[in-house]
């Protein structure tokens, strides 16, 4: 076997392994889990990302009220590559909800992201990162954004700086057939009118940023598209649905990796929304690129 054949053969087990690991967990977080509705599905996800988190580092709980009832946002700090933490250099927040909405076992929404986030503290933890990074499964999400509004809020009021903000919100969506890919007005002039990519969605400082992990990511085969949101997404509010959205409003550099949701997907916020509507294969390449999309920041 040739040193080339051979490195292909070890890249298409990693990329096997990859794969078997987010189905793995998709597996475990797949299931009803409203906060409130579904307590038993909720309480057992927090609980496998917690135990997950813990394999690479100690993990610390953000948490906030709503409703009377305390709420939990899950964190797993990892150093950079020389060693530094999140106190000595701004860290790159990369978060995903866990949260469903009801009735719904949310497989793409966000199942997928949680997954993803899972594997990343995995491949980034064996081989750290320019800036130190610091991992966070948001509740709340589908409530309004809650936990990721007063994670950011705490941010502010403890004046902690950050390279980038990444929320990772349904990643596991494709599909080749013409016409799948809606868009909000004026944007189906200048963007495929078919579902197979992976979206970018920036506010204007991650302008480098959307297009070096654009870059990254179609280097590993997946099509990647970006769109750079001014104004904070007030002009397209579709740029708005999910936890990057209170970054935005309170000054830091933050972008949305997405699949488009409700703009592509059927199943969106129903009950088919379910492990078998999703193309794995997508998935494990959106994760992979974003791996290698993260060191290079």
């Amino acid at each position: 076997m040739t040193g080339n054949s051979l490195s292909h053969s070890n890249e298409l087990g990693e990329l096997d392994d990859l794969k078997a690991r987010l189905q793995a967990h998709l597996q475990e977080v797949v299931r009803e889990r409203d906060p409130y509705l579904a307590t038993a599905g909720h309480f057992y996800v927090q609980q496998y990302i917690r135990q997950q988190f813990e394999r690479w580092g100690a993990v610390e709980v953000h948490e906030f009220e709503v409703r009377g009832k305390r709420h939990q946002n899950l964190i797993l700090n990892l150093p950079s590559s020389s060693g530094q933490t999140a106190a000595q250099k701004p860290p790159i927040l990369i978060g995903a909800h866990y949260d469903a909405v009801p009735g719904s076992p949310g497989a793409d929404d966000n199942a997928t992201g949680v997954a993803a986030l899972l594997e990343l503290a995995r491949l980034l933890s064996a081989e750290p990162t320019k800036h130190p990074l610091r991992l966070v499964a948001f509740d709340l999400e589908e409530y309004g954004l809650l936990g990721s509004q007063g994670y950011a809020d705490f941010l502010r009021e403890q004046q902690q700086s950050l390279r980038l903000m990444l929320s990772l919100e349904m990643l596991g969506y494709c599909t080749t057939a013409p016409g799948s890919q809606r868009y909000p007005t004026g944007l189906q002039y200048f963007y495929p009118n078919c579902g197979n990519f992976i979206a970018l969605v920036g506010n204007l400082p991650t302008l480098p940023d959307l297009i070096g992990l654009s870059r990254r990511i179609r280097q590993v085969g997946v099509p990647c598209q970006w769109l750079p949101a001014g104004q904070k997404g007030q002009l397209v509010p579709a740029t708005r649905a999910s936890d990057h959205a209170p970054f935005w409003d309170r000054g830091y550099r933050a972008l949305m990796v997405t699949d488009t949701a409700y703009l592509r997907n059927p199943h969106y916020h129903k009950a088919s929304d379910r492990l078998e509507t999703l193309d794995l294969d997508f998935l494990t390449g959106v994760c992979r690129g974003l791996a290698q999309g993260i060191r290079y920041l």
